[in-house]
């Protein structure tokens, strides 16, 4: 329809996701007079009142949520349809914006990153490292094209699905009890030749936990061993995790991926525990946007680098 453009999507959906037309406009760089403006132009040329005002903020009607969540498709249709023309024939020019988790910033990503510098060396990328959640709030918001998350089992329940947003799984990354050696070498801790290790076992250690959801999922787990893990400390930082624990102040539940680039002293033990504890790695996009080659390309890139997590 001629009379629903592209800026009149990205004001509701920036109203969504603020709650408020004056921080909307913020985030769209424009004042709130102008963005009120647009608005109620929009809801005369329509016939649909949009959003809500009141003391607290605003929200969306029913008609301005349906426009609202065809903000993200729009935007990646216009994204692609600006690099095809600019690069028709090859993938020449363009941009991605990658985020993804701490421990996915020193194993995947140079990976990605390695990978489209080879494939796509017209393509300009950036990367910000921040967790999961917050990753998805970037590209809710149009400020990342691709996002590296993780997941555990139970994390759906309850949940309610994006529709705006499409996941894909990459692979599995098992998670490692990570404890002290004793003296001698001899950890009367660990059940002897047992290749997995029960958490039980350690029931009365002292725990380092780290991000918010990985100390839920430590707290998780250990109930289902049950027990109550005594958490004393807590670092986002794999490494200072390790050296804590070469230290003899606690024990860890670490990812391997996160292992994987830390070097391990020779007063730690890696041990692995359930399978079952594993967390998802996964890729995340806005619906519609593979359809923008610079993301269809960065998918490649990510989905080459997911060996990484055999």
């Amino acid at each position: 329809m001629d009379d629903i453009d592209p800026q009149l999507l990205r004001v509701l959906r920036a109203v969504a996701d603020s709650g408020s037309i004056t921080r909307a406009a913020v985030v769209l760089g424009s004042s709130q007079p102008a963005v009120s403006q647009l608005l109620t132009r929009a809801e005369q040329r329509l016939g649909h009142a949009l959003v809500l005002r009141g003391g607290r903020g605003a929200t969306l009607t029913h008609a301005g949520q349906v426009l609202a969540d065809h903000a993200l498709h729009v935007q990646a249709a216009l994204t692609a349809a600006r690099e095809d023309l600019d690069a028709v024939g090859g993938l020449t020019r363009g941009r991605v914006r990658l985020a993804g988790f701490p421990s996915a910033s020193s194993a995947l990503v140079p990976a990605v990153l390695a990978r489209l510098a080879a494939t796509a060396p017209g393509v300009t990328t950036s990367y910000v490292e921040v967790e999961p959640p917050e990753a998805l709030d970037l590209l809710r918001g149009g400020e990342v094209d691709v996002a590296l998350t993780f997941t555990y089992v139970g994390d759906e329940v309850g949940a309610v699905p994006d529709a705006a947003l499409v996941t894909r799984a990459l692979g599995r990354d098992p998670l490692a009890l990570v404890t002290p050696v004793r003296p001698g070498g001899s950890d009367p801790l660990r059940p002897a030749g047992s290749t997995v290790v029960d958490l039980a076992s350690h029931r009365d250690a002292r725990w380092i936990g780290g991000c918010p959801r990985c100390r839920g999922h430590l707290l998780a787990s250990c109930a289902s061993a049950g027990f109550t893990p005594d958490i004393v400390l807590e670092t986002d930082n794999a490494a200072a995790v390790v050296g804590l624990v070469a230290a003899g102040l606690g024990v860890a539940l670490l990812p391997r991926l996160a292992l994987a680039t830390t070097v391990i002293p020779a007063e730690v033990a890696i041990d692995p525990v359930d399978d079952d504890l594993a967390r998802r790695v996964e890729v995340v996009v806005a619906r519609g946007a593979e359809r923008v080659p610079s993301v269809r390309a960065a998918l490649d890139a990510v989905r080459s680098a997911a060996h990484l997590l055999a």
